[in-house]
């Protein structure tokens, strides 16, 4: 794991923040989009007064970094998997209440990013991690201890920015023109099949769940759901919607917010956040207020 440290300049020393930064850098960053991370860490090493930079090969080494950061700001440099990565090691060694985290997001998985406030632009990110304001935000904590800070959803839907085939490794466009237009003649053969009459398995479709807000049923296992979400709210409070399966006009969602929300029946897979976890017969979700603080633009 590659470390540099870097102080402001001269010029800069009188405008620069006074607490130290330490920036670690998720290696899929450095890969996808390495002239954004190389503007972020410039802002940043000439606003702060001292920065440490991290350039971790993985998640062990991220890991070690975070935890070895001592009196440091820990800042991010990555998509939405790094802001979960780094969120669920402080709050595995109970040091949420006590860190802020700042981000500068960088990747095509930043749809949780944009949605907490964060500017997306690596210029407009790193200026807010020296100028931004701490922000306490609510998150949820299931009897795993595994953390959701956007949306826990069931089925699983996909990942925005995280299914296009051309949009690997490489970045977009990285396929190569023959292979696309491979792909877009298969996706036309499949497209003139008959379309089938039954879910395949594993295939997402209508459930039956039981669903409990702070001990009272909200839907029981009799009534098919097509779908259910629980989101961080305000005040320590989940927000659960569940859509039940409608038969003939439509069926009006159901939302009630609580503390403790329980789902259970048949076994299920669930995605939290960008994960997809399961499968599994019953998971409880509490939530916290203020768990955790993110910098985020002042005013």
């Amino acid at each position: 794991m590659a470390e540099v440290a870097t102080s402001a300049s001269s010029s800069a020393n009188s405008s620069a923040r006074s607490d130290p930064l330490l920036v670690v850098v998720d290696p899929v960053a450095r890969r996808t989009d390495g002239e954004s991370v190389r503007i972020a860490k410039d802002v940043l090493s000439a606003g702060a007064s001292h920065t440490k930079v991290c350039l971790p090969d993985g998640p062990e080494e991220f890991a070690r970094a975070l935890g070895r950061r001592g009196s440091r700001r820990p800042v991010v440099v990555g998509d939405d998997s790094t802001l979960l990565r780094a969120v669920a090691l402080l709050h595995r060694q109970r040091e949420l209440a006590e860190c802020a985290l700042s981000m500068v997001p960088v990747g095509s998985a930043l749809g949780l990013a944009r949605s907490l406030g964060l500017p997306t632009g690596a210029v407009a990110a790193a200026r807010t991690v020296l100028d931004g304001a701490e922000r306490r935000l609510d998150l949820l904590v299931d009897d795993s201890d595994g953390v959701v800070l956007g949306t826990v959803a069931i089925p699983p839907l996909p990942v925005p920015g995280r299914e296009d085939p051309d949009h690997g490794p490489g970045g977009p466009g990285s396929l190569r023109p023959w292979l696309r237009t491979c792909q877009s003649l298969v996706r036309t053969l499949a497209s003139a099949r008959p379309a089938p009459t039954a879910l395949a398995p594993g295939a997402a479709g209508p459930a039956r769940l039981r669903v409990e807000v702070d001990g009272s049923t909200l839907v029981d296992l009799d009534q098919p759901v097509e779908a259910v979400s629980v989101t961080p709210g305000a005040a320590g409070a989940a927000v659960v919607e569940v859509r039940p399966l409608s038969v003939g006009a439509q069926a009006s969602p159901l939302t009630v917010s609580g503390r403790t929300v329980t789902v259970s029946g048949a076994h299920f897979r669930y995605r939290a956040d960008a994960v997809v976890c399961g499968p599994v017969g019953t998971r409880t979700w509490v939530a916290r207020e203020g768990a955790w603080g993110l910098t985020l633009p002042a005013g």
